[in-house]
């Protein structure tokens, strides 16, 4: 095989930027199950409890927004047959208060990773974590890889360049290089602040005691939620497809935060409608349109389909919570 690709024999290597959250430890267990080696770029303040489990397993590599220079050193040194870039600035609301950080970390970073594998490493493949943000308020739903872009937040606008990137870099350098337009994907290793994380909470802590009231924004908003962990095979399997193209993962079915709450609360045998208050000032400044994703090619050219329905991931969520916060006050 050419370039850095591996030969039967040896392990596949595979370079996670962002291992230490949510889709980057999902997949990190995925590709331990199938052999690889693994180098995770992680930034000095993130959280590793959801790795803890790996680090026997995997080389971790520190690194502020991912160096252009540590990059080049790594990719050097440790030869990836796949990369698989999660790095960025993921809480929507985040991107309005800091854009600036959010195209650094966004777009510039995947700029850098194109380009040091042009120049390094050309037979690398390499994924992109895209969003539906870039179709933020869309003409048409469900939306499929063809929908028109029409981003809505600093955030869509800086995963819409990044999108664009990798396809420029696929078409004009010839390089493996495609991006996941990945819907809303939740699990227990979701950040809590987060509203499907902030409801399963909320759900677990009154079930044990808590008196005091949810609050929430704009409730009637709905969504496309899948498990992360189903989701991360699609990426997987991006990679491995004969030729690169860009995907939609989705479940192609949507939910509102009503819907969430109902199934969280009702799963601890729980009223939602008795702890839950609405605040004008937490809903989002412009908000998104009716976001669903057609996953029709990923099922057709990958053979991927979700396992895990919207009902069995929330129970997972609350129920994970439950657990947690047991354990807290042991």
């Amino acid at each position: 095989m050419e370039g850095s690709r591996v030969t039967l024999n040896q392990k596949k290597r595979a370079l996670i930027a962002g291992i230490a959250g949510q889709d980057g430890s999902y997949l990190a267990e995925l590709l331990l199950e199938k052999g690889y080696r693994i180098l995770g770029f992680l930034k000095k303040e993130d959280d590793v409890s959801v790795i803890s489990h790996l680090v026997k397993d995997v080389v971790l590599e520190e690194t502020e927004l991912v160096r252009k220079e540590d990059i080049i050193r790594w990719t050097r040194l440790f030869a990836p047959d796949e990369v698989y870039n999660f790095a960025g600035v993921s809480f929507i609301p985040a991107s309005w208060d800091d854009p600036y950080r959010a195209f650094q970390v966004n777009t510039l970073l995947v700029t850098a990773f194109l380009e040091v594998l042009k120049d390094h490493c050309p037979g690398t493949r390499f994924y992109q974590a895209s969003s539906s943000e870039i179709f933020g308020d869309p003409p048409v739903s469900p939306q499929d890889e063809s929908t028109p872009h029409n981003p809505v937040t600093p955030y869509g606008v800086s995963k819409l360049a990044a999108h664009l990137l990798t396809g420029l870099y696929r078409r004009r350098h010839g390089m493996f290089a495609v991006s996941g337009i990945l819907y809303n994907h939740e699990s227990p290793r979701r950040q809590d602040y987060f509203v499907t994380q902030k409801i399963a909470r909320a759900a677990a802590e009154i079930s044990l005691g808590r008196t005091e009231k949810l609050r929430l924004g704009n409730i009637d908003a709905k969504r496309d939620w899948g498990f992360a962990g189903d989701f991360v095979l699609g990426i997987w399997l991006m990679l491995q497809a004969k030729e690169p193209d860009d995907y939609i993962i989705a479940t192609g079915k949507s939910h509102s935060i009503r819907d969430f709450l109902s199934a969280a609360f009702g799963h601890l045998g729980l009223s939602w409608e008795e702890w839950v208050e609405t605040d004008a000032a937490l809903v989002r400044p412009v908000e998104v349109g009716l976001l669903v994703g057609n996953p029709a090619r990923a099922r057709k050219k990958l053979g991927w389909e979700p396992a895990v329905s919207f009902d069995a991931l929330v129970r997972m969520m609350v129920d994970a919570q439950v657990a947690r916060l047991s354990r807290s006050v042991k």
